[in-house]
């Protein structure tokens, strides 16, 4: 099922989304429609079956949700992991460690505060001069960090920021209009192998693409369940949080976020997220 939001009747509404027409899901968010399945005891696809309007409505997406909590993952890719010792200068091939230990990083990228939905602006740090977007693909938790179903996120990131030292990691990630999700989330049920998915990322700036990359969800190095269940360890991690698993895609500092730049990342099996990027 493709579950996410709009605005029906002048308030964000849980969404199913079929046939390239939205039906409502009537007094509900999304993140309340989990809430809702939980208590229930019901898969959030048979939740949402439950109180679906049979009427369609004309209305496009906005913020699939808003997640409780959002985490995110590095070095999952060994592009990310060796572009970064390069960047760094890491001898002793720091984040390549990171990219094949046991240990999976997870850091926390905040709440619903710095997120954004599709043709919402994302944001760029006044204080940087190389802020990019990581696309990834991004995992709806529920009770216990079981996986509801997947979107697109942009992890938007300073990456002068990082480099300047890694410690500086939570200034780089967490901002306003740092994550951008949508556009709808396809459910686990549906959405059955995630290591099978292609994903493109385009920078448009005006008339030209300024960047085009690609990746495939199977050069994840980790498993995604892996990577939940090290999440999980002595943190309960909410119902209705999201855990981003990493980019493939690396925009280099000749493609650094410009204002007005429009970014779009597409997989085909879960639609396109487009963002254009702001000063924030």
């Amino acid at each position: 099922m493709r579950l996410g939001q709009i605005i029906s009747n002048d308030r964000v509404t849980a969404a199913v989304f079929e046939g390239g027409e939205a039906f409502a899901v009537p007094g509900y968010t999304l993140l309340e429609l989990i809430d809702r399945s939980e208590k229930d005891g019901v898969s959030l696809t048979d939740g949402a079956r439950r109180l679906v309007s049979k009427h369609p409505e004309k209305a496009q997406p906005v913020i699939p949700f808003c997640p409780r909590e959002v985490w995110a993952c590095g070095c999952t890719y060994e592009m990310s992991a060796a572009f970064r010792d390069a960047e760094h200068g890491t001898r002793e091939g720091f984040y390549r460690h990171v990219f094949t230990a046991e240990r999976p990083e997870i850091f926390f990228k905040g709440t619903s505060r710095i997120c954004v939905g599709p043709g919402k602006p994302i944001g760029i740090r006044a204080d940087s001069k190389f802020t990019a977007p990581e696309p990834e693909l991004a995992v709806v938790l529920g009770a216990k960090g079981k996986v509801l179903g997947y979107t697109l996120a942009n992890d938007v990131s300073a990456w002068d920021i990082e480099r300047e030292n890694p410690l500086y990691l939570p200034q780089s990630k967490v901002y306003t209009a740092s994550c951008s999700l949508g556009p709808v989330i396809v459910t686990a049920d549906e959405l059955k192998d995630p290591y099978s998915l292609d994903m493109v990322c385009t920078i448009k700036r005006g008339d030209d693409i300024l960047f085009a990359g690609s990746t495939s969800t199977s050069k994840l190095n980790r498993k995604i369940e892996q990577m939940v269940a090290f999440l999980m360890k002595a943190n309960p991690v909410p119902a209705a949080s999201l855990l981003l698993t990493g980019t493939g895609i690396i925009v280099t500092e000749e493609a650094a976020l410009a204002p007005g730049d429009i970014v779009s990342i597409t997989v085909e099996e879960i639609g396109t997220l487009t963002n254009e990027a702001a000063l924030v």
